[in-house]
């Protein structure tokens, strides 16, 4: 994989037209573009099929999180929407985990279609540990939390999980190589937005993510192809760390 097949692009904008020009100038430097509910609440499958038409691929965020028999039919629509990669919340259940891995496969066979990655949202990076806390009456630590929920996604067969860097290196530890990594949360500097847990790409890449999400901080750049340019080396140097090619700083 080169630097840009590690990068997705978070679409987080208003207007569908200005999701094309964001696709059509960085198309070239970034390998998947994510569409969550701002976007696809306002203008649905034709912000997917947008990206598509670009010859790019989709990452569909809707972070689902409801009874399986819900689920089961919402994984049959997916699949024929022909995204790469979807997400469910982990929280939703086993059960509920299980029952789309089960419909993905299946439907993905009976329609030949290629199978979409199906990604498991552990605990959102703007949850810190008081909120994990007071709010949601959760008492194990947030690194224990999301990473109890991804070897759960693991053992009923997500293909990975959505964590904060500062998980990645735990999850890989206990989840294996192979165990796919997605991580927003990601920021050059040190500017946490509402982002509780923030690392920058190069430190989340050497930890071992296997995708890095971005979308403000390249999106309202002045110049949003040399400050993606920016993340794509950072993204690389993190590579070399992680293969032993240079010593981490």
């Amino acid at each position: 994989m080169k630097p840009k097949d590690h990068l997705i692009l978070a679409l987080d904008v208003d207007s569908l037209e200005e999701a094309k020009d964001i696709v059509d100038e960085l198309k070239d430097m970034c390998g998947i573009f994510k569409v969550g509910p701002q976007l696809f609440t306002i203008y649905g499958v034709e912000t997917l099929r947008m990206i598509q038409r670009a010859g790019c691929k989709t990452f569909l965020d809707l972070k689902y999180h409801d009874i399986p028999n819900t689920l089961k039919e919402v994984a049959d629509v997916v699949v024929k929407l022909g995204v790469y990669m979807f997400t469910i919340h982990t929280l939703g259940g086993r059960e509920m985990m299980r029952v789309v891995v089960e419909e993905i496969r299946q439907i993905s066979q009976d329609t030949e279609i290629p199978k979409p990655l199906v990604l498991g949202v552990t605990i959102l990076t703007s949850i810190s540990q008081r909120i994990l806390e007071d709010d949601l009456g959760i008492k194990r630590h947030v690194k224990d939390q999301v990473v109890f929920l991804a070897e759960a996604a693991k053992e009923v067969g997500l293909d990975g999980v959505i964590a904060s860097p500062y998980e990645v290196a735990s999850i890989r530890e206990r989840c294996g190589k192979d165990f796919l990594i997605v991580t927003p949360g990601i920021r050059m500097e040190e500017r946490k937005d509402d982002q509780k847990r923030v690392m920058t790409p190069r430190e989340a890449i050497r930890d071992g993510a296997n995708y890095l999400v971005v979308g403000r901080p390249i999106i309202y750049a002045p110049n949003r192809r040399d400050e993606a340019k920016r993340f794509l080396e950072d993204i690389e140097t993190g590579l070399m760390e992680r293969c032993g090619v240079i010593e981490p700083v």
